[in-house]
């Protein structure tokens, strides 16, 4: 018996994926839900498992775009399984090279097309900023085609010696899905950013006391990420516009906080969710941010988990940034950057002091949210991290870390 295996339907909203890596090779015996392919989806990366045990034969390529439910393989379940392995493939004959045949000079005839692009040809070379001139055309009579247009380069300047070596390598389709959705974004919102700074020295008292104890009941960090969170909770309860998406003509506000973590993955940038955060403790952030961190890392982050949102946190300070105004996730309408923290002087109390100080950035759709309360949300989220006992923790460390 042949079974056509298809392309299972990773999401709703996904009609297309893509051959990222075949895991086994044309004729290899495969066993029932082993992993034999890993596909790309503008979300993510999934595993596809052999439906039965037999002999495969692959009817797609790496990097091949297949429709979901096509048929990506055969698996002929009536093969029996080789003893000691794989059965051999049979060797291919080489063949030994023909001589090549000796062809009479051509001599070139120029022509009005000789150097002239196609029409196709000159929007991407306009796009590319290239001159058709200075490309040795392919078609008849040395015409400027598509192809050479699409694999033109632009001149780099007059070589100086040294290695000047190119490669070129395709895009997955979750990084080219990340890269509609980013100028998407810039395109169709009225992002703007609003900047404030966070002393986060008693946040660093709270860590270095109670962080081994922590961690010895818990299994996890007493990281930064738990009070970000929990700050962010807090303003989005006051500023409820910061926890809204607009919809058409109308505004849709959520009573639930589901808060994207922004984090970087072998295939790019995945932003995995935090269901109902407002229900978490730090505990609960912190274990939640270590097991989607963990998922995403090893490729195991499903669809579900990056689908939905309402709030996106990003932490660049992981990397040394110092200041971005990060994109906006669509269809949310806020995203908070974190940065690196630096000592820095500041006056307190009239008397200048060295503090450990971070940078906070609030991008932010101007079409549902004013001005006032993205300040406002952005201040509410700085007072929460300068006074976490009081205001996250209800004057109780203890209670609240669980400890």
């Amino acid at each position: 018996m042949i079974l056509e295996m298809k392309v299972p339907s990773p999401g709703e909203s996904i009609t297309e994926v893509e051959i990222a890596e075949w895991l086994v090779e044309d004729g290899d015996y495969v066993e029932k839900d082993q992993a034999i392919a890993e596909v790309d989806s503008d979300k993510a990366t999934l595993e596809l498992p052999a439906e039965a045990s037999g002999t495969i034969t692959l009817k797609a390529e790496e990097g091949d775009a297949v429709a979901v439910g096509a048929v990506v393989c055969h698996i002929d379940t009536n093969a029996e399984k080789p003893e000691g392995g794989d059965a051999p493939k049979e060797e291919k004959k080489e063949e030994a090279p023909k001589p090549e045949a000796k062809s009479a000079p051509v001599t070139e005839t120029k022509t009005y097309a000789t150097g002239s692009a196609s029409p196709a040809a000159k929007k991407i070379l306009a796009e590319k900023g290239i001159e058709a001139s200075s490309i040795q055309g392919t078609g008849k009579d040395g015409r400027v085609t598509k192809d050479d247009a699409v694999n033109a380069v632009p001149s780099m300047g007059t070589p100086t010696g040294g290695s000047r070596g190119t490669s070129r390598s395709k895009m997955s389709m979750l990084r080219r899905k990340v890269a509609e959705r980013l100028v998407e974004a810039k395109n169709t919102t009225a992002m703007l950013t609003t900047f404030n700074e966070v002393d986060m020295s008693p946040i660093f008292a709270l860590r270095s006391e109670y962080k081994e104890t922590f961690k010895a009941k818990h299994g996890v960090s007493l990281g930064f990420m738990s009070f970000f969170t929990l700050a962010v909770v807090r303003a989005l309860k006051m500023y409820p516009a910061v926890n809204s998406m607009i919809d058409g003509k109308e505004m849709i506000s959520y009573d639930f906080c589901d808060i994207s973590i922004a984090v970087s993955g072998p295939k790019g940038l995945m932003v995995p969710v935090m269901r109902n955060a407002e229900n978490l403790s730090f505990r609960g952030v912190e274990s939640e941010v270590k097991r989607l961190a963990i998922r995403a890392r090893d490729g195991q982050i499903t669809v579900d988990e990056m689908t939905g949102g309402t709030f996106t946190i990003s932490n660049g300070g992981v990397f040394g940034s110092m200041l971005s105004t990060p994109i906006i996730n669509p269809p949310q309408s806020g995203i908070l950057g974190m940065h690196n923290i630096v000592e820095r002087p500041v006056a307190v109390d009239g008397k200048v002091e060295i503090r450990p100080i971070m940078y906070v950035a609030l991008s932010y759709d101007h079409r549902i949210i004013d001005g006032k309360e993205s300040v406002g949300f952005l201040v509410a989220v700085k007072e929460a991290l300068e006074s976490p006992v009081e205001l996250l923790m209800d004057n109780d460390v203890k209670k609240a870390l669980e400890l």
